[in-house]
């Protein structure tokens, strides 16, 4: 078998460019990892930062004008990205996404929620096709007996005996609120 014959793809940057970004990454990749890394504080996101900056570099090399060095012109990107970074994982909204998470979470069920979920499709397939609508709306979209009775069109006992029977047939894994039994 022969070995592929690589075919160069028009687009993108100028090879020029590449080549010379490669021989500044061989060059000064350290450099540029040690000052994120410096920022961040944390080798996971200094690496993820270099590679932006290499990735802003090749992007913005037609405005390198060599009035300053190479190492300084990617010691400035790399100091302003990760100072961008560093204000981003600052800004409110962080905060509060994941205070919402972890309330979200733990007021509609939290892991046991999944567990509830997967159960009940490995039931559907021992299921005819109304009680497996009802279990759907019910346990998966979290739905009310009345609203499930409303979108099947039957009445909220007879919505409550098919559930009932979908929580028997698993073994009670599906429990049904105490409040709605």
């Amino acid at each position: 078998m022969s070995q592929p014959v690589l075919e160069l793809v028009s687009g993108g940057k100028p090879a020029d460019s590449r080549a010379a970004l490669r021989e500044l990454y061989t060059k000064y990749g350290g450099t540029v990892h040690g000052r994120c890394q410096y920022i961040l504080g944390d080798a996971t996101k200094a690496e993820d930062a270099m590679q932006d900056v290499f990735a802003k570099a090749l992007g913005h090399w037609q405005d390198f004008r060599n009035e300053a060095s190479p190492l300084t012109w990617l010691t400035r990107i790399a100091t302003h990205h990760c100072l961008n970074v560093l204000r981003a994982e600052r800004a409110p909204w962080h905060q509060r996404f994941a205070r919402e998470t972890i309330a979200r979470g733990e007021g509609h069920g939290g892991p046991q929620l999944f567990e509830d979920r997967e159960a009940a499709r490995q039931l559907l397939g021992k299921l005819d096709l109304e009680t497996q609508q009802a279990a759907i709306h019910y346990f998966v979209d979290e739905m009310t007996l009345d609203e499930v009775a409303a979108a099947i069109g039957r009445s909220v006992p007879t919505v409550r005996k098919r559930l009932a029977a979908v929580s028997a047939l698993a073994g009670n894994t599906l429990p049904l609120p105490d409040a709605e039994k």
